[in-house]
């Protein structure tokens, strides 16, 4: 029974754990391969095997074993099936993947660092299909096998494995590698960075200084300075910085900022980055675009950044003297139909103090301004009312002075007339209502929930909000509750104290809860109350306010103290200034500075800042003044008097290590200069040494070297060694330089030369360059017989030898070189065995003359010396000029005199003769950029100065017109030449055979200097004048002599021709016929004798008796006149007649003014002529000209005005009354040029220029241009328009040769004026002179 008892159990846990092995195997048949029908198989076969076991217990352990058989059977296939499954999936994803498809990388490349001399694998692979084209780079560069040495680059593409051997690496092979994979379904690229150690015991890997360095090799940086910009407002400027090499992907993101602030895109500004070039374009500028601007370059240590400022001018107002533009207009307290404007005061006031501020208004859309105050605002804040609630609005202000209005400012941001409490009254409801775009805010206004009330009630807590000398500005709370409908506001006054109420905004309800007040009384307070209106009627009135008055002027801030300046840069320096001890904050301030030796102060800007745009080596002083919204402040009291010169600081690192000679256990090293001196000059260096088998450096000298070269002894022969180094000036010592290239320390036993070494390029100009170098230290086999130059582009691995022949000297000059291009260059020296290794490159140079750049000016001096002179566009305290003559040295001290004087060096020539021809050539010593020079003095242009130089020494005042001779009217005879204008000291000294001659009345001698005229009138011209006369003439040095000869024939026919005239000049001045005696044949065959006497009131004063006789072969007859008795019978008809001869008055334009004249037969006193105008008679006067002539009466107008316009008359008196002739000038006006035409105008070359002037005159006038004095031929490039009174010149694609003065002539009956204007042109990419000349602003 036991026995049963242990088998049935023992039976159970069988049953049990099949069962559980049959739940396992059917789930799993369940999931992956058994169909439904198989588990019903299997299911019915396990509970047939249990119903046998029952039975059967006997044979439990067999039937146990063979089901263990069985499941362990069904397993096997599971797992069979299963790998199949899975095997046939995966030939199916990789065939896909094979098949036609865009290549990828399985596996891509790696970075790698190895040591110098190894070799490297790159590695990578790739799935594609068809196979891909495979491209190695380098740095971007396209990795050709064939241009680099032979077994350097290996590349494989075998079963989608490609690579990539690079044997024997150095260290230029630290870069980026990248390979490109492309067929017709796409492309891939993989990047690796490659980094070659060049020495061992350092740090290695990925945190090394060398790879970080590396890293930094392949970031680019800043190739040029963004330099300050001049702009003008309405006018376009750009900002452009450049870059080394091509932007990497993270560098692309270029930030521009101002004052700090991030700039974004705008419509007036746009923002460009390339690959190499990213620039700021402001297409309109205003005075707010003003400020520093910075630009910022991401980098792998944080980013780099450069800065500038850009100073905006005031445009040109309309009217000259008009103040500049007010400046950021803002809009406050914006409500339904008002706000508070406010804005700064501009910088310029024209030269007169700003009256006041005009408003204008623009709606949104339209371009209509409108203005908004009549009167205008006396402060920088103004309420603007009458606006239109919804409406969008801009704002902008114009500043007045005496003069006028300036131009608007720049126009506010659009603002929007909104009620400022309908926020308060809206509420928000979330509702749980299904929508697709989730839930919706159904916006509840607090109005709909207000009670209906009818009649409002009144408004509450009046009180003003802001309080100015011209108006109030009132605020009151709407009434709680205020109703459903829409309220509106009556606003009234009274005098506090008084309870007689006005309406103070003239029966026009106000809509919002502000209200400004203007025109209050001074001195008075009033008190305000507000009434509530709807559409059902007024409320009661508010309670009063307190009583309100009118506040005080804001006054202006008292200036800015204690003006500092202080170096910065070489056109630049740093002010500073406290600020107002007393008063509100200020908005700002204004910098305004003054060249020493001028009196106009220039505008610098309206921020304190840095100044830019000074000239280098001038004196300046400075002020300030402080903005507020009650104006600009007084001046404040001037800083110290700054010379502009670079600040002093430490040398950057030197750079540039070279061995250029080696022994058993020394080494002779040179280096170049640092590339900042710090502004002085450089008093020595320290050197350190590291052999690189040991970890520490060591220092090499303890007292500084002054020359760039040095040998360094006690070296271990065969060891590697480097070198770095520290410049030093007064200020300090500056950064370490890089460590040098590894030198082996071995003895140089080469039959060729060493390196030349310091090779530097000088007088860098548009298409030439002068290089420069010093000779091996080391000759090798024998000495230098020559060098040879190369050249290479940057960018470029290709060196050019430039000169085919070697070259005995240590200086080359480099001509027709590409304007723009950039060129590196080295040397080599050879002698008989061989030529050497090459120096060291010298440093880019940009083959472009530099703005600003200054050539060796030749000349004469006042004492007669030829000198070189060369003036230094900048220079520090310490700035020497070195001389040169032909390039070996200076020129020799006892031909040359040297005299140096601020910037400006002169070298005078003490003999000046053949042994000076040469090039001279000067040099700039501590500035940071290369300043230099050369000339070249030839034969030809010696010849030319040494003719001057003579004429200095000894000059000669140069005649214009020899010895004239002139026999006057009377008989006197005239000597007279002409000479050069002369000085007020010239003297004379007239010789007259031998003997000098003084002025006498028969010898009279006339000596007019300025004019240059020397004039001898002698009368009763006879024999004691026959002889030579010589006129001595001396001004200061200058002198000369002139000889005329009066012999011979030549006297004898200058006698006979004074006699003659002076017998009838007797004749002519006492009784004589005018017309001889005449015969004539009248109708009657009578013979009528006739002959004219002369009808002068001289010839009938001289009383007597006159005659006329005939006579022929039978006998004569004689007739006579006797005037001894009635003479004055005779002058009265004579008077008649000659007043009767006057003609009409007439009108002469002069260039003075205008002239009146009557012409007459002949003038006497006796004529007494007067004259008036309007009636009222003239007396001659500054203005007012009188005067006759034999044949003229003239009154002369000087500078006519208005009131010179009228009626004139001139009286003549006839012997017994008087006669009128008059002339009416009213409504005349004589020519003139009323306003446009600027003293200076300044024009870039190929721009268009555009000249502008209004004239006057009546009739209308003749116009002429001249231009330097010559007239001008409109045709080509000239162009001249006239409309109305408005005439224009316009001169097309301007060049050099406009330069000059140009000028317009108007003409008409009643006069002539001149106006002028100099033209100055400039060229693109110069300082326009004015500039320089600190004529404009800075």
């Amino acid at each position: 029974m036991e026995t049963q008892l242990f088998y049935h159990h023992r039976e159970e846990e069988r049953k049990e754990e099949r069962r559980r092995d049959l739940q396992m195997t059917s789930s799993t048949q369940k999931s992956k391969f058994r169909t439904r029908q198989t588990k019903m198989r299997r299911e019915a076969a396990i509970l047939d095997l249990e119903e046998r076991g029952q039975k059967r217990i006997r044979f439990g352990n067999d039937m146990e074993k063979l089901e263990k058989a069985v499941i362990k059977h069904c397993r096997f296939l599971r797992v069979k099936a299963d790998k199949k499954a899975l095997r046939r999936k995966l030939e199916k994803e990789v065939m896909e993947l094979l098949s036609c498809r865009a290549p990828m990388f399985w596996i891509p490349l790696r970075a790698h660092a190895v040591w110098e001399n190894m070799s490297i694998k790159l590695e990578c692979t790739v799935l594609a299909n068809p196979p891909p084209e495979v491209t190695w780079y380098k740095n971007g560069i396209r990795i050709d096998p064939r241009l680099a040495p032979a077994g350097k680059y290996k590349m494989k593409n075998e079963f989608g494995v490609i690579t990539l051997d690079i044997s024997r690496c150095s260290l230029e092979d630290s870069a980026e590698f990248s390979v490109e994979i492309k067929n017709p379904y796409g492309e891939a690229r993989s990047f690796a960075t490659v980094l070659v150690r060049k020495y061992y015991g350092k740090e290695s890997g990925f945190d090394s200084e060398i790879y970080k360095r590396s890293l930094r090799g392949l970031e680019a940086d800043f190739a040029s300075v963004l330099k300050p910009v001049f702009s003008r407002e309405k006018e376009p400027f750009t900002l452009r910085c450049t870059f080394t090499m091509d932007l990497q992907e993270y560098q692309r993101d270029i930030c521009w900022f101002r004052d700090g602030e991030l700039l974004k895109e705008t419509d007036r500004r746009q923002i460009k980055c390339d690959d190499r070039e990213a620039s700021l374009t402001v297409s309109c500028a205003y005075k707010e675009d003003e400020g520093f601007y910075s630009v910022r370059i991401p980098t792998q240590d944080g980013y780099n950044e450069q800065r500038a400022y850009v100073f905006v001018r005031d445009a040109l107002a309309e009217t000259a003297g008009a103040p500049g533009s007010p400046l950021n207009v803002q809009c406050h307290d914006v409500n339904k139909n008002s706000l508070i404007l406010s804005w700064v005061t501009p910088s310029n006031n024209g030269g007169s103090p700003i009256i006041g501020y005009y408003i204008e208004r623009c709606e949104v859309g339209t371009d209509e301004w409108v203005l908004c105050n009549d009167k205008p605002a006396k402060t920088c804040r103004f309420p603007v009312w009458g606006l239109t609630e919804g409406k969008t609005y801009q704002f902008r202000v114009k500043a007045v002075n005496r003069a006028g209005v300036s131009n608007p400012s720049k126009a506010s941001d659009p603002v929007t007339m909104i009620d400022p409490n309908e926020g308060k009254r809206l509420m928000s409801t979330y509702f749980d209502i299904p929508y697709d775009d989730g839930m919706r805010t159904i916006i509840v206004s607090k109005d709909e929930l207000e009670p209906k009330i009818k009649i409002p009630l009144p408004p509450t807590n009046v009180h003003a909000s802001e309080i100015r000398e011209d108006y109030v500005v009132l605020s009151w709370d709407e009434p709680d509750p205020r109703g459903q409908e829409p309220l509106s506001y009556y606003v009234e006054k009274a005098v506090a104290g008084s309870d007689l109420w006005q309406m103070a905004n003239l029966d026009i309800p106000v809509n919002s809860t502000t209200f400004a007040v203007f025109d209050l009384d001074k001195g008075k307070s009033y008190r305000f109350r507000v009434r509530s209106v709807n559409k059902y009627g007024v409320s009661q009135p508010s309670l009063p306010s307190e009583p309100i008055s009118s506040g005080e002027r804001i006054a202006p801030l008292p200036p800015p103290s204690q003006v500092l300046a202080f170096r910065d840069t070489n056109t630049s320096a740093v002010v500073q200034w406290s600020k107002p001890k007393t008063g509100e904050e200020p908005l700002g301030y204004y910098l305004y500075s003054r060249e020493v030796g001028t009196e106009e102060w220039q505008t610098v800007n309206n921020k304190p800042f840095t100044v830019p745009g000074l000239r280098t080596g001038k004196q300046y002083v400075f002020c300030v003044k402080s903005v507020s919204e009650g104006g600009v402040s007084d001046r404040s009291p001037e800083s110290e008097a700054i010379t502009v010169r670079q600040a002093i600081s430490c040398p950057s690192a030197p750079r540039g290590f070279a061995l250029l000679n080696c022994g058993k256990d020394s080494m002779t090293i040179g280096w170049k200069p640092p590339k900042h001196k710090g502004g002085t000059t450089i008093l020595g260096y320290f050197l350190d040494q590291h052999d690189v088998s040991e970890i520490d450096w060591h220092e090499v000298n303890m007292k500084p070297i002054a020359q760039r070269v040095y040998t360094v002894t006690n070296l271990s022969e065969g060891h590697f060694y480097e070198f770095r180094g520290y410049a030093m000036n007064i200020v300090g010592v500056g950064k370490v330089s890089e460590p040098s290239d590894i030198f082996k320390c071995e003895e140089w036993t080469m039959p060729e030369p060493g390196p030349p070494y310091d090779v530097r390029c000088t007088e860098v100009r548009d298409t030439s360059l002068m290089i420069h170098w010093e000779p091996p230290l080391y000759t090798g086999a024998g000495p230098v017989t020559g060098y040879y130059v190369y050249a290479c582009e940057e960018g470029s691995d290709t060196w050019e030898q430039v000169n085919k022949q070697p070259l005995s000297s240590t200086h080359m000059k480099l001509s027709d070189l590409e304007t723009g291009k950039c060129y590196l260059f080295r040397v080599r020296a050879q002698n008989k065995a061989g030529i050497g290794p090459p120096s060291l490159p010298s440093d880019p140079v940009v083959v472009k003359t530099r703005p600003g750049t200054n050539e060796i000016e030749v000349g004469v001096d006042e004492e007669g010396f030829i000198y070189l002179a060369f003036e230094a566009p900048e220079m520090v305290d310490t700035s020497e000029f070195i001389w040169s003559k032909d390039y070996e040295g200076a020129p020799n001290p006892d031909r040359v005199d040297i005299i140096t004087k601020d910037d400006r060096s002169k070298l005078i020539l003490k003999y000046a003769s053949e042994r000076d021809l040469g090039t001279y050539s000067v040099e700039v010593t501590d500035t940071d950029e290369d300043i230099s020079a050369s000339h070249v003095l030839t034969q030809e242009e010696l010849d030319r100065l040494r003719k001057i130089s003579h004429e200095i020494r000894n000059p000669l005042i140069e005649l214009i017109s020899g010895w004239n001779i002139d026999v006057l009217e009377n008989g006197d005879v005239k000597l007279w030449l002409e000479v050069e204008k002369l000085s007020p000291e010239a003297e004379l000294h007239l010789i007259f055979n031998g003997k000098e001659l003084s002025s006498t009345p028969t010898h009279k001698i006339n000596f007019d200097r300025a004019n240059g005229l020397v004039e001898l009138i002698i009368q009763d011209f006879g024999e004691d004048d026959r002889g030579t006369y010589t006129a001595q003439l001396k001004d200061g040095k200058a002198e000369n002599q002139f000889t005329l000869a009066l012999v011979g024939d030549e006297f004898d026919k200058l006698k006979a021709e004074a006699d003659a005239k002076k017998k009838d000049w007797k004749r002519k001045h006492g009784p004589h016929f005018i017309e001889q005696l005449q015969w004539k044949v009248t109708e009657k065959c009578e013979v009528l004798l006739t002959c004219k006497v002369t009808s002068s009131m001289k010839a009938l004063n001289d009383k007597g008796i006159y005659k006329a006789v005939v006579s022929d072969d039978r006998g004569k007859d004689t007739t006579e006149l006797d005037l001894t008795k009635d003479v004055k019978s005779l002058s009265t008809p004579c008077f008649l007649c000659l007043v009767l001869s006057a003609s009409p008055l007439k009108v002469q334009p002069t260039a003075e003014g205008i002239k009146i004249y009557s012409e007459v037969n002949y003038y006497t006193d006796a004529m007494k002529p007067t004259w008036y105008h309007n009636e009222k008679r003239l007396a001659a006067g500054d203005r007012l000209k009188m005067g006759t002539t034999l044949d003229q009466i003239w009154l002369h107008i000087l500078d006519p005005k208005e009131s010179d316009k009228g009626k004139y008359t001139l009286e003549l008196f006839d012997g017994k009354e008087a006669r009128k002739l008059s002339i009416d000038l009213s409504g005349k006006e004589r020519a003139k040029v009323v306003r446009g035409l600027p003293d200076v105008a300044t024009i870039m070359e190929n721009k268009t220029l555009c000249l502008t002037c209004i004239i006057s005159g009546d009739p209308y006038p003749e116009i002429t241009w001249y231009k330097n004095e010559k007239v001008i031929e409109f045709k080509d490039r000239y162009k001249m328009e006239v409309k109305d009174t408005i005439v224009t010149i316009t001169i097309e694609n301007v060049c050099s040769d406009d330069t000059g003065k140009l000028s317009i002539h108007v003409k008409n009956k009643w006069g002539s004026e001149t106006g002028r204007v100099t033209v100055s042109v400039y060229k693109h990419g110069e300082e326009p002179k004015e500039l320089r000349e600190g004529k404009v602003p800075v």
